[in-house]
């Protein structure tokens, strides 16, 4: 079973990969019009659908990046499945994903439907022997049609109305949790320390899938508070090479310059090697940055009416993308700033990756 699971995660966040180019591009291209419009005193192009002129473009726009955004369950279910079984299972995953979206079964119906049309694959190709003759037809004919069925039968039948019931429920609870002040509050907290725990280990991947599932239905403003975090590390630590100098070594200090870069796309990774040199000290000191700047970045009213972009260039999706900007640089300069009075980084960081492993600070679920 933790095999199963642990397999399974795998292939979720291999459809999310495929998912992720989708969102970012889809974004955007919604993004731009509106900014645009926004520039012009106008807050929504939905008047001018049947207008002529720029604003009519405009909306034009804005609807190819909405078409995008609406076939991201269609997008994960297909490539979900495409990893469980290969390209056979691809097609099932693609009709189960836009299934889910009718039938309003959201992201659990495409996960779902992904891995009925996957297994379904996987269980023809180790069950169902032709003669040599007749090999070809599987791939091309069998397959599609046993795991199309199974989705169609499962998922269109069986299934469509509970997990509409389970998946409204859980979409309305999250609005609410996200609409409430105080709510909102905790929760950046909470994905804010997630992302900086690790570093692109598991709880940091927990936290990023957890806001993708999230905008998929339609609820953005968890992503807001994780692209924020996610900048947050390699930003402080590129700060404090610059403030504190004399505190690192020479290997850091250029290791520092590359933070810049990787605080600015959102690569948490970045700091990873500053973190190795006193991780007991600056894990701690991390989370509770992430937390810092996702609050604060909550507190003073960034939202999101669309799916935000990722690195510190995202405030151009989000409303108040100043108090984004704001939160940001406050946990980065309180990680750098605490972390140097608290840690001397003139080390060899080869002999310090030799004395902490790294799995000293990634957390495994294994256990759990």
């Amino acid at each position: 079973m933790k095999k199963f699971f642990k397999e399974a995660t795998g292939h979720i966040m291999t459809g999310i990969g495929y998912m992720l180019p989708l969102i970012v591009g889809a974004s955007l291209v919604v993004a731009i019009p509106k900014i645009t419009a926004l520039c012009m005193g106008i807050t929504s192009l939905d008047p001018y659908a049947e207008a002529q002129g720029f604003l009519h473009i405009l909306y034009q726009i804005e609807q190819v990046g909405w078409t995008g955004i609406g076939l991201t369950n269609t997008v994960l279910a297909g490539f979900v499945a495409y990893s469980i079984a290969d390209k056979p299972a691809i097609g099932a995953g693609l009709i189960g994903g836009a299934l889910a979206s009718n039938t309003n079964a959201g992201f659990l119906g495409a996960i779902l439907a992904a891995f009925i049309a996957g297994y379904a694959v996987k269980w023809a190709k180790e069950h169902i022997h032709l003669p040599e003759s007749m090999q070809q037809i599987m791939p091309l004919v069998i397959c599609p049609f046993l795991a199309t069925g199974a989705v169609a039968l499962i998922m269109g039948v069986i299934l469509s109305g509970p997990l509409s019931a389970i998946n409204t429920a859980l979409v309305d609870w999250l609005r609410v949790l996200c609409s409430g002040s105080t709510s909102q509050i905790v929760l950046a907290m909470i994905l804010g320390a997630m992302i900086c725990t690790d570093m692109g280990g598991p709880i940091n991947k927990s936290a990023w899938m957890a806001g993708n599932v999230l905008m998929t239905e339609g609820i953005y403003q968890p992503n807001v508070f994780i692209n924020c975090a996610i900048c947050i590390p390699p930003l402080a630590y590129a700060i404090a090479t610059v403030i504190r100098k004399a505190r690192f070594s020479e290997e850091l200090r250029e290791g520092g310059k590359g933070c810049w870069v990787m605080g600015f796309i959102g690569i948490t990774e970045g700091a990873i090697p500053f973190t190795l040199v006193k991780p007991t000290r600056l894990i701690p000191i991390n989370m509770i940055g992430g937390a810092l700047g996702a609050s604060i970045c909550s507190l003073l009213g960034a939202t999101a009416e669309i799916p935000p972009v990722g690195g510190m260039y995202g405030f151009i999706s989000i409303s108040n993308g100043w108090a984004y900007l704001v939160g940001l640089i406050v946990g980065a300069v309180f990680i750098a700033v605490v972390s140097t009075m608290f840690v001397n980084f003139n080390v060899d960081t080869e002999e310090a990756e030799a004395d902490v492993d790294i799995d000293d600070i990634e957390i495994s679920f294994e256990q759990v």
